[in-house]
Protein backbone atom coordinates (compact mmCIF):
# COMPACT_ATOMS: atom_id res chain seq x y z
CA UNK A 1 0.00 0.00 0.00
CA UNK A 2 1.51 3.32 -1.07
CA UNK A 3 1.92 6.29 1.58
CA UNK A 4 -1.70 8.31 1.85
CA UNK A 5 -3.48 10.84 3.40
CA UNK A 6 -7.15 10.31 5.02
CA UNK A 7 -9.29 13.42 7.40
CA UNK A 8 -11.51 11.81 9.85
CA UNK A 9 -12.96 13.37 12.91
CA UNK A 10 -11.88 13.12 16.75
CA UNK A 11 -13.28 13.83 20.08
CA UNK A 12 -10.79 15.81 21.73
CA UNK A 13 -10.74 16.20 25.73
CA UNK A 14 -8.53 19.30 27.07
CA UNK A 15 -7.19 19.41 30.94
CA UNK A 16 -5.87 23.04 31.72
CA UNK A 17 -4.92 24.17 34.78
CA UNK A 18 -2.00 23.74 37.98
CA UNK A 19 -2.87 20.52 38.79
CA UNK A 20 -3.42 19.21 35.33
CA UNK A 21 -0.11 16.97 34.69
CA UNK A 22 -0.59 15.22 38.38
CA UNK A 23 -4.48 14.81 38.01
CA UNK A 24 -4.11 12.42 34.29
CA UNK A 25 -0.94 10.51 35.99
CA UNK A 26 -3.29 9.59 38.72
CA UNK A 27 -6.00 8.99 36.63
CA UNK A 28 -4.63 7.48 33.67
CA UNK A 29 -3.33 3.91 32.89
CA UNK A 30 0.43 5.08 31.33
CA UNK A 31 3.01 7.35 32.67
CA UNK A 32 1.69 10.97 32.73
CA UNK A 33 4.18 12.43 34.71
CA UNK A 34 7.45 12.45 32.56
CA UNK A 35 5.72 13.60 29.40
CA UNK A 36 7.50 16.39 28.35
CA UNK A 37 6.14 19.79 26.33
CA UNK A 38 5.47 18.46 23.03
CA UNK A 39 5.69 14.74 23.20
CA UNK A 40 2.16 12.22 23.33
CA UNK A 41 1.25 9.16 24.37
CA UNK A 42 -1.15 6.48 24.32
CA UNK A 43 -3.40 5.34 27.62
CA UNK A 44 -6.17 3.68 28.58
CA UNK A 45 -8.72 5.22 30.82
CA UNK A 46 -10.33 2.53 32.91
CA UNK A 47 -13.11 2.33 35.67
CA UNK A 48 -12.20 1.36 38.44
CA UNK A 49 -13.54 -2.05 37.97
CA UNK A 50 -10.77 -2.47 35.43
CA UNK A 51 -12.92 -2.68 32.19
CA UNK A 52 -12.14 0.13 29.11
CA UNK A 53 -14.23 3.75 29.33
CA UNK A 54 -11.80 4.89 26.07
CA UNK A 55 -8.22 4.88 24.72
CA UNK A 56 -6.45 8.14 24.52
CA UNK A 57 -3.41 9.85 23.43
CA UNK A 58 -2.44 12.32 25.57
CA UNK A 59 -0.52 15.49 24.08
CA UNK A 60 1.37 17.52 26.73
CA UNK A 61 1.05 21.43 25.59
CA UNK A 62 2.75 22.36 28.72
CA UNK A 63 2.78 21.62 32.49
CA UNK A 64 -0.95 23.10 32.87
CA UNK A 65 -2.01 21.96 29.35
CA UNK A 66 -3.05 18.51 27.69
CA UNK A 67 -5.15 17.55 24.90
CA UNK A 68 -6.45 14.16 24.64
CA UNK A 69 -7.88 13.04 21.65
CA UNK A 70 -10.02 9.62 21.35
CA UNK A 71 -12.31 8.20 18.72
CA UNK A 72 -15.57 10.12 18.13
CA UNK A 73 -18.14 9.48 20.48
CA UNK A 74 -16.38 9.01 23.18
CA UNK A 75 -14.80 12.29 24.27
CA UNK A 76 -17.71 13.41 26.55
CA UNK A 77 -17.45 9.91 27.99
CA UNK A 78 -13.99 10.05 28.79
CA UNK A 79 -14.40 13.80 30.69
CA UNK A 80 -17.73 12.71 32.94
CA UNK A 81 -14.93 9.57 33.99
CA UNK A 82 -12.35 11.90 34.24
CA UNK A 83 -14.44 14.87 36.28
CA UNK A 84 -16.09 12.20 38.46
CA UNK A 85 -12.56 12.05 40.06
CA UNK A 86 -12.03 15.71 40.21
CA UNK A 87 -12.40 16.14 43.88
CA UNK A 88 -10.12 19.56 45.20
CA UNK A 89 -8.22 19.62 41.64
CA UNK A 90 -7.28 22.80 40.44
CA UNK A 91 -7.93 22.44 36.46
CA UNK A 92 -10.85 22.70 34.71
CA UNK A 93 -11.90 19.83 31.26
CA UNK A 94 -13.67 20.80 28.41
CA UNK A 95 -14.85 18.72 25.46
CA UNK A 96 -14.98 19.51 21.56
CA UNK A 97 -14.43 17.96 18.15
CA UNK A 98 -11.50 18.18 16.04
CA UNK A 99 -10.93 16.91 12.16
CA UNK A 100 -7.29 15.03 12.01
CA UNK A 101 -5.11 14.30 8.56
CA UNK A 102 -4.20 10.87 9.42
CA UNK A 103 -0.95 10.08 7.20
CA UNK A 104 -0.74 6.16 6.41
CA UNK A 105 1.13 3.83 4.63
CA UNK A 106 4.14 5.44 4.82
CA UNK A 107 7.95 3.72 4.90
CA UNK A 108 10.23 4.58 7.66
CA UNK A 109 12.09 7.04 6.19
CA UNK A 110 8.61 9.05 5.25
CA UNK A 111 7.78 8.59 8.72
CA UNK A 112 10.90 9.91 9.69
CA UNK A 113 9.99 12.99 7.55
CA UNK A 114 7.15 13.95 9.18
CA UNK A 115 6.95 12.36 12.53
CA UNK A 116 9.86 15.58 12.77
CA UNK A 117 7.97 18.19 12.04
CA UNK A 118 6.66 20.67 14.85
CA UNK A 119 3.15 19.86 14.71
CA UNK A 120 3.09 16.11 13.94
CA UNK A 121 1.14 13.59 16.44
CA UNK A 122 2.93 9.78 16.20
CA UNK A 123 -0.43 7.67 15.65
CA UNK A 124 -0.85 3.96 16.56
CA UNK A 125 2.58 2.49 17.30
CA UNK A 126 6.14 3.62 16.32
CA UNK A 127 6.19 0.15 13.90
CA UNK A 128 3.29 1.11 12.52
CA UNK A 129 4.90 4.30 10.56
CA UNK A 130 1.36 6.54 11.19
CA UNK A 131 1.70 9.79 12.05
CA UNK A 132 -1.57 12.25 12.33
CA UNK A 133 -2.20 15.71 12.30
CA UNK A 134 -4.90 18.50 13.26
CA UNK A 135 -6.28 20.42 10.12
CA UNK A 136 -5.46 23.35 11.83
CA UNK A 137 -1.35 22.79 11.36
CA UNK A 138 -2.49 21.27 7.78
CA UNK A 139 -0.08 23.52 6.68
CA UNK A 140 2.82 21.82 8.52
CA UNK A 141 2.82 18.95 5.78
CA UNK A 142 2.67 18.97 2.08
CA UNK A 143 1.13 16.73 0.01
CA UNK A 144 4.04 16.11 -2.33
CA UNK A 145 3.57 12.60 -3.44
CA UNK A 146 0.99 11.30 -1.12
CA UNK A 147 -2.64 10.83 -2.41
CA UNK A 148 -5.98 11.30 -0.81
CA UNK A 149 -6.90 7.78 0.62
CA UNK A 150 -10.19 6.39 0.90
CA UNK A 151 -12.30 5.16 3.99
CA UNK A 152 -11.13 1.25 3.07
CA UNK A 153 -8.19 1.82 2.62
CA UNK A 154 -7.84 3.63 6.09
CA UNK A 155 -9.46 0.99 7.83
CA UNK A 156 -7.54 -1.67 6.28
CA UNK A 157 -4.48 0.23 7.23
CA UNK A 158 -6.18 0.35 10.60
CA UNK A 159 -6.26 -3.77 10.84
CA UNK A 160 -3.30 -4.70 9.68
CA UNK A 161 -2.20 -2.81 12.86
CA UNK A 162 -4.19 -4.25 15.16
CA UNK A 163 -5.92 -0.87 16.36
CA UNK A 164 -8.51 -1.56 18.21
CA UNK A 165 -11.46 1.26 17.98
CA UNK A 166 -13.28 2.41 20.55
CA UNK A 167 -16.87 1.02 20.78
CA UNK A 168 -15.95 -1.33 17.86
CA UNK A 169 -13.58 -3.72 19.04
CA UNK A 170 -13.04 -2.73 22.38
CA UNK A 171 -16.44 -1.83 24.83
CA UNK A 172 -17.07 -1.04 28.11
CA UNK A 173 -16.92 -4.55 29.16
CA UNK A 174 -13.43 -5.17 27.83
CA UNK A 175 -10.52 -5.75 29.77
CA UNK A 176 -6.83 -4.20 28.49
CA UNK A 177 -5.39 -7.74 28.18
CA UNK A 178 -7.36 -8.54 25.82
CA UNK A 179 -7.14 -5.25 23.23
CA UNK A 180 -3.25 -5.95 22.80
CA UNK A 181 -2.77 -2.11 23.55
CA UNK A 182 -0.68 -2.85 26.81
CA UNK A 183 2.51 -2.74 25.19
CA UNK A 184 1.74 1.05 24.16
CA UNK A 185 -0.90 2.41 26.56
CA UNK A 186 -0.12 0.93 29.86
CA UNK A 187 2.60 1.51 32.21
CA UNK A 188 3.21 -1.07 35.15
CA UNK A 189 6.09 1.04 36.58
CA UNK A 190 3.76 3.85 37.95
CA UNK A 191 1.82 4.35 40.99
CA UNK A 192 -1.87 3.91 41.68
CA UNK A 193 -4.68 4.79 39.28
CA UNK A 194 -8.51 3.47 38.81
CA UNK A 195 -8.77 0.23 37.42
CA UNK A 196 -4.92 -0.59 38.22
CA UNK A 197 -5.78 -3.75 40.19
CA UNK A 198 -7.13 -6.05 37.56
CA UNK A 199 -4.14 -4.95 34.99
CA UNK A 200 -1.56 -5.79 37.71
CA UNK A 201 -3.30 -8.90 39.07
CA UNK A 202 -3.12 -10.07 35.37
CA UNK A 203 0.00 -9.35 34.48
CA UNK A 204 1.74 -10.62 37.44
CA UNK A 205 0.30 -14.10 37.47
CA UNK A 206 0.43 -14.26 33.66
CA UNK A 207 -3.12 -14.52 32.86
CA UNK A 208 -4.39 -14.61 29.75
CA UNK A 209 -7.52 -12.84 28.92
CA UNK A 210 -10.98 -15.42 28.48
CA UNK A 211 -10.20 -14.05 24.66
CA UNK A 212 -8.25 -11.95 22.57
CA UNK A 213 -8.37 -9.07 19.82
CA UNK A 214 -6.49 -10.53 16.65
CA UNK A 215 -6.20 -10.04 12.89
CA UNK A 216 -7.83 -12.41 11.38
CA UNK A 217 -8.43 -13.85 7.22
CA UNK A 218 -12.11 -13.21 7.40
CA UNK A 219 -14.57 -15.54 4.79
CA UNK A 220 -16.84 -14.42 2.26
CA UNK A 221 -19.67 -12.27 3.51
CA UNK A 222 -18.37 -12.25 7.34
CA UNK A 223 -20.28 -9.62 8.95
CA UNK A 224 -19.30 -7.38 12.32
CA UNK A 225 -21.25 -9.50 14.92
CA UNK A 226 -21.01 -12.54 13.82
CA UNK A 227 -19.26 -15.76 15.34
CA UNK A 228 -15.90 -17.07 13.50
CA UNK A 229 -16.53 -20.50 13.19
CA UNK A 230 -13.08 -22.80 12.02
CA UNK A 231 -13.33 -26.39 11.81
CA UNK A 232 -17.14 -26.15 12.61
CA UNK A 233 -16.54 -24.81 16.13
CA UNK A 234 -17.56 -21.20 17.19
CA UNK A 235 -13.77 -19.78 17.81
CA UNK A 236 -14.75 -15.88 18.36
CA UNK A 237 -16.97 -13.28 17.13
CA UNK A 238 -15.69 -10.26 14.15
CA UNK A 239 -15.27 -6.67 15.48
CA UNK A 240 -14.32 -5.73 12.54
CA UNK A 241 -14.46 -6.68 8.94
CA UNK A 242 -12.77 -5.10 5.85
CA UNK A 243 -13.04 -7.04 2.60
CA UNK A 244 -10.88 -9.92 3.12
CA UNK A 245 -9.03 -8.56 6.62
CA UNK A 246 -11.09 -8.82 10.22
CA UNK A 247 -10.66 -8.10 13.69
CA UNK A 248 -12.28 -10.54 15.98
CA UNK A 249 -12.51 -11.58 19.87
CA UNK A 250 -10.93 -14.80 19.34
CA UNK A 251 -11.39 -17.72 22.29
CA UNK A 252 -7.97 -18.22 24.48
CA UNK A 253 -9.12 -22.33 23.76
CA UNK A 254 -9.48 -21.59 20.56
CA UNK A 255 -5.87 -22.55 18.05
CA UNK A 256 -6.83 -19.95 15.10
CA UNK A 257 -3.51 -19.56 13.93
CA UNK A 258 -4.69 -21.19 10.81
CA UNK A 259 -6.91 -18.15 10.01
CA UNK A 260 -4.44 -15.45 11.61
CA UNK A 261 -2.65 -13.12 9.70
CA UNK A 262 1.20 -12.25 10.89
CA UNK A 263 0.68 -15.44 13.62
Amino acid sequence: MSSFYFEQSHDVVQVVGTDARKFLHSQLANDIESLKAGESRYSLLLEPTGKITSLLRVQCISDEHFVLDCDAGFGEVSAVRLSRFKIRIKCEITTSAQRFVAIRGLSAIEYADYVARDSALPAWREKDFAVDFTVDFAADFSVGDLREGSATEFEIARLMAKWPKTGVDMTGESMPVETGLTDCAVSFTKGCYPGQELVERMDSRGATAPRSLRLIRAVAGARVGEPVVLDGQEIGVYTSVCQEFALALIKRSADSRSIEIGS
